[in-house]
């Protein structure tokens, strides 16, 4: 038998499981990783890579000890990861990223927290001047780059640590930290780079509004750009802090490709796995998410199974990874511009295939901080450990009393003179603007556990509302969505995927294991390299390149390594329409809210000037 093991860094934790070749999941854990974050400063988030693979070891070796399989069965790993940015000198070893009191000015040292996490937001003013030069580069991040992404992260270190400091440094997205530490190779991945680094693949065509220019991607990067925002240092090194040029001084690869010689002693030794064993290329964990989801099969009303979907049939499945923050994933074979989303990004999964990235910054984030901050929450907390039931299951029976005691056709009518717009960390997608905040109406004096219910209930509202918004927004400049395949823990969350399902319109299908979902996704691209190992050497980028066009495997791993998924569809019959009635009047609310917002933005900002 051949097994594969994926590993996924997540916001919180570190996790693998392993699997067979039909994807059945065999053992499975994760481990807590640490986040520091500033007591001064509510913008910092901050990582280690020591700590994460430290995680990652553990994990590897308990699900090795549960499952008794011999490490030498173990064929391939693959790694996904937040996009976070990892720093380390030349050698390897970490640098501090910190600056908050707690930690002294420890900014360039050697030290643990060298990661800054993905929702890390202290790269404001950086990303700014990145959105007001006007390059080409800004039209495969839907014209506005986030503060959340690798450059503006990076223009922070270049202003903030020593000059020369900052020379001696590696950057990584940290899907490509963690192949790098398990392999030796500082080949980077694609999927990090276009979507994270402002990393162009080379014969895509730029148009530069700043002055009307065009250019064709030579080299991947664009040393017009990189020079005009202040990271000239980089480009006049060719890159090489942040990957190199393809096929002068770096090497990029697709999604799954062999990278390295494998396992390199030191790490097949924490890993318990054997030397030499083959390492895909990473991805982002929103990419393994659609990779672990999108070739599944339902059943259809008859009872038959569906069909195997083809790579072009994933062009109408949207995969939406939904754990502390939510990504919505759409790939086409010509790249779409999407105002306010994410991309396109050329070859992000498939060799000239295009994805579209949409996103929610804090939604089980979002819910958490809801109930928690109730004053209800204690006697929530306590009604569970004395029932011995979830919180999100006594909210549940609660809403059914207050709708019975009420006598209100659905939910949502128990809400329906409370609205709540829900970007308390910004808003990704699709309005690209991180100074959006929360905003809620219809408030009363009242603390009770009802009025918790009904907070909880709306908060699942805005959720779905908002991402009506982004699907809406990505159909409306050219996809052609109709389904959404959810991974990740709010998949668990069956109140929020039925409003999904009627807020969209559409069906929302589940994996078996939603939570494992991004971690099979990194499974699949470890068969993939163990397979592609046997049919091509990468050694240089054009090895790369030509082996890139043997994505039809890819696609098939994922067909064969994919259980079959259940729907939820769309409330019918005359309850149904009831609920859209207010649903439709909500998201009408839902839109206001924004232009009201950024209108008292405009206000206040005139009247302190």
């Amino acid at each position: 038998m051949e097994y594969f093991i994926g590993f996924d860094v997540g916001t919180g934790s570190g996790r693998a499981c392993l699997v067979d070749s039909d994807g059945k999941l065999l053992a499975d854990h994760s481990v807590e990783t640490q986040t520091h974050r500033s007591p001064s400063d509510h913008r910092i988030f901050e990582q280690s890579t020591a700590d994460i693979w430290a995680a990652l070891a553990t994990c590897s070796q308990k699900i090795l000890a549960d499952s008794g399989v011999d490490p030498n069965q173990v064929k391939g790993v693959g790694f996904d990861a937040t996009c976070s940015l990892a720093v380390t000198d030349r050698a390897g070893r970490p640098i501090s990223v910190s600056i908050g009191e707690d930690q002294g000015s420890n900014l360039g040292a050697e030290g643990q927290w060298n990661v800054i996490l993905w929702a890390d937001h202290r790269a404001g003013e950086e990303a700014d001047a990145i959105n007001a030069t006007g390059e080409g580069v800004l039209n495969f991040v839907g014209g506005t780059m986030s503060l959340e992404m690798e450059t503006p992260k990076t223009l922070w270190l270049k202003k903030h640590m020593d000059a020369g400091r900052f020379r001696e440094c590696m950057f990584f997205d940290l899907p490509d930290y963690l192949t790098y530490r398990a392999t030796g190779s500082l080949a980077r991945s694609n999927c990090s780079l276009a979507c994270k680094y402002s990393y162009v693949p080379p014969g895509t065509r730029m148009e530069n509004a700043s002055d009307g220019s065009s250019e064709v991607s030579t080299e991947g990067w664009s040393r017009r750009f990189f020079d005009k925002i202040g990271l000239a240092d980089i480009s006049a090194n060719d890159f090489e802090q942040v990957g190199g040029i393809p096929g002068k001084n770096g090497l990029v690869l697709s999604a799954g490709q062999p990278v390295g010689k494998g396992l390199c002693k030191d790490a097949a030794a924490e890993l318990g796995l054997a030397e030499g064993t083959a390492v895909g290329s990473a991805v982002i964990d929103a990419y393994s998410g659609w990779i672990g989801t999108v070739a599944a099969v339902t059943k259809t009303d008859d009872g038959k199974t569906e069909k195997p979907p083809t790579l072009d049939d994933a062009a109408h499945r949207l995969a939406a990874v939904a754990g502390t923050s939510t990504c919505h994933l759409a790939q086409s074979k010509d790249g779409i511009m999407v105002p306010g989303c994410w991309g396109p990004y050329r070859n992000a999964i498939f060799t000239d295939y295009w994805m579209n990235e949409g996103g929610q910054s804090s939604t089980g984030q979002l819910i958490d901080f809801v109930m928690t901050t109730h004053a209800a929450y204690p006697r929530l907390l306590e009604l569970s450990k004395k029932a011995d039931k979830s919180t999100y299951e006594l909210l549940g029976e609660q809403l059914d009393k207050m709708q019975k005691n009420e006598k209100a056709p659905t939910r949502v009518h128990l809400t329906k003179d409370l609205h709540f717009y829900p970007d308390l960390h910004g808003n990704r997608s699709p309005l690209a603007d991180p100074k959006m905040r929360g905003m809620i109406t219809g408030l009363d004096l009242d603390a009770s556990l009802d009025d918790l219910a009904a907070k909880f209930s709306v908060t699942l509202e805005a959720i779905a509302l908002q991402t009506r918004h982004i699907v809406e927004t990505m159909n409306a400049n050219g996809h052609r969505i109709d389904s959404i395949y959810m991974s990740g823990s709010q998949a668990k969350n069956a109140p929020l995927m039925r409003l999904l399902a009627t807020v969209l319109d559409m069906p929302i299908v589940l994996p078996p294991h939603p939570s494992a979902a991004v971690v099979l996704g990194a499974a699949m691209l470890g068969r993939f390299a163990y397979e592609a190992s046997q049919a091509h050497i990468i050694e240089t980028q054009a090895d790369a390149d030509r082996a890139s066009q043997d994505g039809g495997r890819l696609w098939n791993i994922m067909v064969a390594m994919t259980q079959p998924a259940t729907r939820v569809e769309p409330t019918t019959g005359s309850l149904g329409e009831a609920e859209r009635k207010v649903l439709q009047a909500k998201y009408e609310i839902f839109l206001e809210s924004i232009d009201i917002q950024r209108r008292w933005r405009q206000q206040m900002a005139a009247a302190v000037e």
